[in-house]
């Protein structure tokens, strides 16, 4: 008797490379999207091909699945990935109150209206807290909003950014003093975190196109243009 081959295993990326359109992966990236969940990795390219395929088998859809999904996209601010989520989301499913709560927290987000964002996800957090990390990413996305809009950040404006008050913002401003270039200075009526230099918080800095493109890189385009 011949002896059997042992069936060879492919990890979900593997899959959604090979055929992201077979309806047979759609357990696997169900799977996978949970793992996401619970060990605080994100991959936007099988989460977009397992939406893909509800779409094709709109009954196997599970709101529970998509809800984490879009929260995952949420948190991968200020990449648009939740709007790529959201285009392949049919508009009936979009309709129901979790979904919409989610679309109303992506609009503060994209036009920095934190103090409305965390009021709104205050009231939510049946459908926040099942993803671990949410919290923290969306503060690491409203420092990276100010840092584009500061050189000085006063006291206030960063505690409702971030939504932390009294020792616990000394402690998170202590962390980043020491470990992310802040500097805290005392202002007239509060302290003021001095923010690392950009070139968006100082135009300055920002280097002309020319010299960041070099000359034969663009000459390369030209033959695919012609």
């Amino acid at each position: 008797m011949a002896n059997e081959q042992p069936a060879e295993t492919y990890t979900v990326e593997e899959l959604v490379a090979v055929n992201p359109y077979n309806p047979d992966i759609l357990n696997d990236l169900e799977v996978f999207v949970n793992e996401q969940v619970s060990s605080k990795t994100y991959n936007l390219d099988a989460n977009l091909s397992l939406l893909r395929l509800y779409q094709f088998e709109p009954e196997r859809l599970s709101v529970q699945i998509v809800a984490r999904i879009l929260i995952k996209a949420l948190m991968a601010m200020p990449a648009p990935d939740f709007s790529l989520c959201l285009f392949l989301i049919p508009e009936h499913v979009q309709m129901e109150e979790q979904f919409k709560t989610l679309i109303v927290l992506s609009h503060y987000l994209e036009t920095g209206r934190f103090r409305q964002f965390w009021d709104e996800a205050s009231k939510s957090r049946n459908i926040l807290d099942v993803v671990p990390g949410f919290e923290q990413a969306i503060q690491s996305y409203a420092i990276h909003v100010l840092s584009l809009t500061y050189q000085k950040v006063p006291r206030p404006v960063l505690a409702e950014a971030i939504n932390i008050e009294g020792l616990a913002l000394d402690k998170f401003m202590e962390y980043h003093a020491a470990n992310s270039g802040w500097v805290i200075e005392k202002g007239a009526r509060s302290q003021l975190i001095v923010l690392p230099r950009n070139e968006f918080n100082h135009p300055e800095l920002k280097k002309n196109t020319a010299d960041t493109v070099p000359f034969e890189h663009v000459t390369r385009v030209f033959p695919i243009l012609s």
